[in-house]
């Protein structure tokens, strides 16, 4: 089978090196481009985008790919929305890879909005010292909270517009509970905004504004297109892809290996 990865995730990357060198899997990786120094995963690897749900399709046409696993960031909805249009048209099995996202616990202050402009509007309300760590696209949406000061931290700078008081913080996690309550302590954080990006490597900032009894707002992740099939983990993925023909993968809903 000829499986095209949608990558750019740990989920991503534990697919790729779950598949790598597996007999009968032709394996190829597809990172976005939007990081300077991505973490490569095992096999062959294209960077770049498709041009759109059209340029995508023609992809899986010509390279003859056989199923298409999307394990991009829960927050990469245009791509997510472009493999579901291509693989429809072309009829090509389509699997979803989604950690689950953060659930509240006791302690927490959470503050759920639909997006970065709700975020922006719910920092009103909030502390004017702002930790702000949904990476570097979407900065702009906060570009006109003048009375705010905002720590950013990102992998790489963020283009367009960012708001007039803050300071950049150039880091790649994952962070320790501890290093995550000094930087709230060091820079005297107010209130604390994220998106529901799930998984552990970014939990510990949750657990410490928990314990410094912080606000934190929580942007919600887009919702999966229709259709395709979803799965939590890449070994669900693993699991999807060996028993693609017996588990007929184009039907949609939660996918439970055979025999369970």
């Amino acid at each position: 089978m000829k499986i095209l990865i949608l990558g750019g995730t740990r989920e991503a990357r534990e697919l790729a090196h779950l598949a790598s060198g597996e007999r009968g899997f032709d394996i190829v990786s597809s990172l976005a481009g939007r990081v300077r120094e991505p973490r490569l995963p095992d096999g062959a690897v294209r960077i770049g985008g498709f041009g759109g749900a059209d340029g995508l399709r023609d992809w899986l046409a010509a390279n003859e790919i056989d199923a298409v696993v999307d394990a991009t960031h829960p927050f990469a909805g245009t791509m997510s929305a472009h493999a579901a249009a291509a693989t429809t048209e072309l009829g090509t099995p389509l699997l979803h890879v989604r950690r689950p996202g953060w659930t509240e616990q006791p302690g927490d202050r959470w503050i759920r909005v639909p997006d970065l402009a709700g975020a922006a509007d719910a920092l009103a309300e909030l502390g004017e010292r702002v930790f702000l760590t949904i990476g570097r696209q979407g900065v702009a949406a906060f570009a006109g909270l003048h009375k705010h000061w905002f720590l950013i931290r990102a992998i790489d700078p963020p283009e367009g517009a960012v708001p007039t008081r803050h300071q950049l913080l150039l880091a790649r996690g994952p962070f320790t509970v501890e290093q995550e309550s000094e930087l709230l302590t060091e820079y005297r954080i107010a209130a604390l905004v994220t998106k529901d990006s799930g998984g552990s490597l970014t939990e510990a900032k949750l657990t410490a504004a928990r314990e410094s009894a912080l606000p934190v707002v929580v942007v919600e992740r887009p919702a999966l297109p229709p259709g395709g099939t979803v799965v939590d983990t890449p070994h669900g993925a693993w699991e999807w892809l060996r028993y693609a023909d017996r588990a007929n993968p184009t039907d949609s809903g939660r996918f439970r290996p055979p025999g369970r």
